[in-house]
């Protein structure tokens, strides 16, 4: 069978006849079986796929199939699949299974999408290179001495190694866009609260957004439009109605779009990225768009604003996991405090554990407005620095990330190099706006670089539409 890179592709051949969901499904698991030595997926739902192909092959016969039958999707670590397992990649939730089906798992399910298993991913979400897994790191395709990114970094290579058509992940600070980069795929995190996060583990809940990875932009817009909408069970979703994406991916003739001066500047940029971003900048220029360099000042606070607005929230989400209720609970322990104190210490990983502590020395009583209340303020003037931008223009474009895949362990040392891979994507994230990264070429070691594109609150239709067009204009 071919590879297929767009839902639109799959729906002709299904309605043809060329295809059903069952061969589908049986050449993704092959692949899922070929490629194991990424370790992109923690759970392959073998059966249970082969199962739902044909009882959706049945309803294609019979006219009755939901939108996104042909979909076969993998889902993040951190996404509640109703008794299936869910560990957020960590050892503190060993043999927990879900009670119930996350929202946007229970659209896919109910739009006849085939979940073909869960992927790996860091632990809690909590990384920029999946090598915090408790199972292990993810490899990229591409080159297995390098890292996906992260924390979406099974997703990506789920999605880049062709073991399936569409991937859920999450995205708090770059999770979903960076590893897209990384790994040469198309990566949206919408706007904050367009997807419900019921069902969405939490790191750190006023950042989290559950986002989407795949080759084509048709089969992320058709979706979005499935999964997005307003949820009885989460109460900061938006209320506001979904855009029939799929059928809107016509471009505007002429756009307005900035790009952040401070971003070329940037100490730690790759030239090879810097060169290729700056083309893509010319090509729209050459085709008729305006594109203007813009000033931010605020760019050297978005890390340290991340950072301890994150692990303030991560210290507090994180405190439900005590060896109590469910999941590891530590057999070396004495009385409730020993307890308490060698399960977490046992069962969180490294840089859990360090965000943890970053978090609850922010939120102590000392230093609780020097930090926590400090970053919330600096927070808002980020937000309403980047909206005004976007008040003047569609879109802002910049790196994805300020290099291509690093190796192996490159940055497991320095925390603040690890760091320092965010420093592009948390701007959208701080801000909760929708970005998306979209391939922006290769450097001359044939590794992916990533162009992000952002747009003002709940442009997703015009942000997929824009990505259509800049993809098909490379």
């Amino acid at each position: 069978m071919e590879p297929y890179t767009s839902l639109n592709l799959i729906r002709e051949d299904l309605k043809s006849g060329k295809i059903t969901c069952c061969e589908l499904v049986e050449y993704y698991l092959k692949n899922i079986e070929d490629h194991k030595y990424l370790n992109a997926f923690l759970e392959v739902y073998t059966e249970e796929a082969q199962e739902t192909a044909k009882k959706v092959d049945v309803k294609i016969k019979e006219g009755t199939a939901g939108p996104l039958a042909g979909l076969v999707v993998s889902i993040k670590d951190v996404l509640c699949h109703l008794d299936h397992g869910l560990q957020a990649s960590s050892k503190i939730l060993e043999g927990f299974q879900s009670q119930f089906n996350g929202t946007a798992v229970q659209r896919l399910i109910d739009a006849d999408a085939i979940i073909i298993g869960r992927t790996n991913c860091d632990e809690f979400a909590m990384g920029s290179s999946n090598e915090n897994s408790a199972f292990g790191p993810v490899l990229n395709a591409i080159d297995n001495e390098r890292v996906p990114g992260g924390s979406s970094g099974g997703a990506a290579v789920s999605v880049q190694a062709d073991m399936c058509l569409v991937a859920l992940g999450s995205d708090t600070g770059g999770s979903v866009r960076q590893p897209a980069a990384f790994c040469g795929v198309i990566g949206l995190k919408p706007t904050y609260s367009r997807i419900s996060r019921h069902g969405l583990m939490a790191y750190a809940s006023s950042f989290d957004c559950i986002g989407l990875l795949a080759k084509n932009v048709d089969s992320i817009a058709a979706t979005l439009e499935v999964i997005a909408g307003k949820d009885d069970y989460d109460s900061t979703v938006s209320q506001k109605p979904v855009p029939h994406y799929s059928q809107n991916l016509t471009p505007d003739s002429e756009y307005k779009i900035a790009y952040i001066r401070e971003t070329m500047e940037a100490e730690g940029i790759n030239e090879e990225v810097k060169a290729k971003t700056v083309e893509a900048i010319e090509k729209l220029k050459s085709n008729g768009h305006q594109v203007d360099a813009v000033d931010f000042p605020l760019l050297d606070y978005l890390l340290a604003t991340y950072y301890i607005l994150t692990t303030a929230e991560a210290s507090s989400n994180l405190s439900r996991y005590d060896g109590v209720k469910y999941g590891f609970r530590s057999p070396h322990t004495h009385d409730l405090e020993s307890m308490y104190k060698k399960s977490r210490s046992e069962g969180f990983g490294h840089e859990v554990k360090t965000r943890i502590m970053l978090g609850t020395f922010v939120l102590s009583a000392s230093y609780y407005d020097a930090y926590y209340t400090k970053a919330q303020k600096v927070r808002r003037m980020i937000r309403d620095e980047t909206k005004k931008i976007l008040s003047k223009y569609d879109f802002i474009v910049l790196p994805t990330s300020p290099t291509t895949a690093f190796k192996l362990g490159e940055h497991s040392e320095d925390p603040l190099e690890m760091y320092l891979a965010d420093l592009f994507t948390v701007q959208s994230s701080v801000s909760g706006l929708p970005t998306i990264s979209i391939p922006n070429g290769k450097d001359n070691g044939g590794l992916p670089i990533g162009l992000q594109i952002v747009s003002d609150d709940f442009q997703e239709e015009k942000i997929l539409a824009f990505s259509n067009y800049l993809i098909n204009l490379n």
